[in-house]
């Protein structure tokens, strides 16, 4: 139960090719990187909208004791 050889990803991708037919298959690549970069983007603005550290003047009620 070895990796796959060569063979092995000929024959899928023979079976790609006969399901979904060679005019469709750049779409479905073309779609999959779009999903893929707006995968990243959305990542990126996400880690953007971090909240914003305590700022130094504010007590927190686990530090008002702290005096």
């Amino acid at each position: 139960m070895g990796s796959f050889s060569i063979w092995h990803w000929l024959v899928v991708l023979l079976i790609v090719v006969l399901v979904f037919g060679t005019k469709k298959l750049p779409n479905i690549g073309k779609d999959l990187g779009n999903a893929v970069k707006g995968f990243k983007e959305g990542m990126n603005e996400g880690s953007k909208d971090k909240p914003a550290e305590t700022p130094p003047g504010r007590i927190i009620d686990g530090e008002a004791d702290k005096k």
